[in-house]
């Protein structure tokens, strides 16, 4: 396997000989290069891994995602047939919570067929192994083209859009430029700005010179791919991430390791590289695409809409304990300072007459 120096090496020399290279085009490469990429050989997630995910931090996350879809079906008149998608599963620690939790509804796992897209080899393997034991068996697809439409989809993608990044334009005192990645004299990784070549719309808010505007044309095709789906086969999308509920300028490029910031231009592969999801563009996208959205609500409002100080006391009952442990985890997953408004949950829906739970008036 080749490491990643090589990997840096490489394109270092890409770039010297065709040129500056977005930011997306760098994102993508670091994380999914075959042979050096870091979702593609080395993903490391957990508490001693380089980042964690809400579904990590407290099985009550999960669950109540499960049944989250668990009323989704019923909604959708609880339907003999219904295939429960989930993009970019990580481990598989939240299908398998989501699943346990689904036992409530002994009818739903019987209709249910379970879909899981990831194109990274080692996370299969691993949501092979978490799934194993699971009262569904999970098959895999590699995009959400592949998935069937002879049945309603509840989809659910946490954690999804930060990993489809954006190029990054400058407003500088002369005007607007792209910033991209190139080489010093010296063979190093740096950032620079050059002449916009296309893919560049002026921004219908206000932008002051020094501040950067990202445009992600793969979070805008992950919002119409996930209507088109939805539109097709019936059913809604739970999307959750990280981002920005309106417009806005902000360079939000991070390298994260060890659960540390650190450069991102420092060591190619072995680091996890984020954008901030940029919901508006992916719900007009949707929109677009013919399904109808949600509006953005905070983690900890959509969570503590589907019961989750219910659901604490419920773990904390007869294990007085455990307590201080799942009061913290419902903080981290719930507090404004925490993950509560930073994350936002939205939905991408059909018909428009399904009333997505989470989201009622």
């Amino acid at each position: 396997m080749e490491t990643a120096t090589t990997l840096a090496q490489r394109l270092a020399r890409e770039i010297a000989l065709t040129g500056p290279m977005t930011i997306a085009d760098y994102v993508t490469r670091c994380l999914h290069d075959p042979q050096g990429g870091y979702y593609a050989t080395r993903p490391s997630i957990g508490a001693t891994g380089d980042f964690i995910t809400a579904p990590m931090i407290s099985q009550m996350f999960g669950e109540l995602i499960g049944l989250w879809a668990v009323e989704t079906w019923e909604r959708l008149g609880a339907p003999e047939r219904v295939r429960l998608v989930e993009v970019g599963p990580g481990d598989g620690t939240l299908m398998a919570d989501a699943l346990r939790a689904a036992r409530l509804a002994p009818a739903f796992l019987q209709a249910v067929d379970v879909v899981l897209i990831e194109p990274s080899p080692p996370l299969r393997a691993a949501q092979a192994r978490m799934l194993a034991d699971s009262d569904v068996h999970p098959r895999w697809v590699s995009a959400l083209n592949k998935v069937e439409t002879d049945a309603p989809v509840i989809l659910i993608a946490n954690e999804v859009l930060d990993c489809l990044p954006a190029r990054q334009f400058v407003k500088t005192e002369d005007g607007w430029a792209e910033r991209r990645v190139g080489v010093t004299d010296d063979g190093a990784l740096t950032f620079g700005l050059v002449a916009i070549s296309g893919g560049f719309k002026r921004p219908d808010f206000t932008v002051e010179p020094g501040q950067t505007v990202e445009i992600s044309d793969q979070q805008a095709a992950f919002g119409r791919d996930v209507a088109t789906l939805i539109k097709a086969a019936s059913g809604a999308a739970l999307l959750i991430d990280y981002g920005r509920s309106r417009p806005e300028a902000g360079d939000t490029l991070q390298g994260l390791r060890r659960h540390q910031k650190v450069d991102p231009l420092d060591a190619p592969g072995q680091t996890d590289l984020t954008q901030w999801a940029d919901f508006p563009t992916v719900l007009d996208a949707a929109v677009r695409a013919g399904a109808d959205v949600t509006g953005c609500m905070g983690q900890g409002e959509f969570l503590h809409r589907l019961g989750i100080e219910a659901r604490a006391e419920r773990l904390k009952d007869g294990r007085p304990e455990a307590a201080p442990v799942i009061d913290r985890q419902m903080e981290r997953l719930t507090a404004d300072d925490q993950m509560g408004t930073l994350f936002k949950v939205c939905a991408i829906f059909s018909p428009h007459t399904l009333v997505v739970p989470g989201f009622e008036a």
